[in-house]
């Protein structure tokens, strides 16, 4: 398997497209709205992917978190709320807010798992900060860091009990960034002390099966590199000092925070230590040059990959169901 994950066109495959996946054997693959007409068409298309590869474990991931970051959005798909309303409900009712947030996930997963996908970018566990830019925002599930964790944690549970797997993102944390990643790089000064802070729901929740790397420089850890292609980075602060021992992918490769090609990029995140670069952009000579600078998979990386999957698809039978666990979540939100 090659060590991408890759984006697509549009609502099918092109010729182009299945040739060239059948051939690099990649990873696994992202969704995004271009991606997602309605549910028939969306089932088509996820089928047609692990029909390339035979993989019944093929990872098909896509960003439904809720609020802003939606990519099967209303009126097709129901309305999901954002983390921020967990946040607001912890504040007066914590037990309530995890439960919400647990049921929230669950009914994501219910929805993802019956679309043939497999793999959640979720939860955040960024420690929001005021001062910092909106990209994360309301996406977070609050600016104390144990709160974030057990929020966290219950989302983890809930899209877990559907058979979805979570990634966890953005390590090491991407709650002090004061300018949008997709749009340029932004540089943290705080000092390693002060990012204790943001280490903690990462932490906590160091045996999640997946992790996504931020592109983001933080001068105390390494004053050169964004933490995506920084070695120390990686190794000393995420695989050590936080014990994430799961598949760590990178944040999208074709942010602006960035520079080189996409293939210089993805090469410079690999030999950094991570074990995938994400592609995003459906853009084919892109992924053509990703390929071209992208080897295989290492034993290693192979081996987190099966053990993320493995619980994937799994679930759906020992809990409610997608109309109940909604129901029960709107109750609890509406304690806040």
């Amino acid at each position: 398997m090659q060590a991408a994950i890759y984006g697509m066109s549009g609502l099918s495959l092109t010729a182009d497209e299945t040739a060239f996946f059948r051939e690099v054997d990649p990873a696994g693959y992202i969704l995004f709205a271009r991606n997602c007409g309605e549910p028939d068409q969306l089932k088509a298309l996820t089928a047609a992917l692990r029909d390339l590869h035979g993989r019944a474990d093929l990872p098909i991931l896509i960003d439904q978190e809720g609020g802003r970051v939606m990519r099967m959005k209303p009126p097709v798909w129901p309305a999901l709320p954002a983390g921020g309303a967990f946040d607001r409900l912890y504040q007066t009712a914590p037990s309530s807010a995890i439960e919400a947030a647990r049921l929230n996930s669950r009914a994501i997963g219910l929805l993802l798992a019956s679309h043939g996908i497999n793999v959640n970018c979720a939860p955040n566990l960024d420690v929001r900060q005021p001062d910092a830019d909106q990209v994360v925002g309301d996406r977070a599930y609050g600016m104390e860091p144990m709160q974030v964790a057990a929020i966290g944690r219950a989302v983890l549970d809930g899209m877990a009990s559907a058979g979805v797997v979570g990634v966890v993102k953005h390590m090491p944390g991407h709650g002090r960034a004061t300018v949008d990643s997709h749009k340029q790089l932004p540089r943290v000064s705080a000092s390693a002390e002060e990012l204790d802070l943001d280490l903690e729901p990462f932490e906590a929740l160091r045996e999640a099966p997946m992790g996504m790397v931020a592109h983001i420089l933080f001068e105390a850890w390494d004053p050169e590199h964004p933490s995506s292609q920084s070695p120390f980075v990686i190794e000393e602060i995420i695989r050590k000092r936080i014990g994430f021992a799961g598949l760590l992918m990178t944040d999208d490769i074709g942010m602006e925070a960035l520079s080189g090609s996409a293939g210089e990029r993805s090469a410079t995140a690999i030999a950094a230590g991570c074990d995938l670069t994400l592609h995003c952009s459906g853009k084919f000579d892109e992924m053509l040059d990703v390929a071209a600078h992208v080897g295989a998979m290492t034993v290693d990386s192979e081996a987190r990959l099966a053990r993320a999957m493995a619980g994937a698809m799994v679930g759906g039978s020992d809990g409610p169901d997608f109309a109940a666990a909604v129901a029960v979540r709107d109750e609890l939100l509406a304690l806040a």
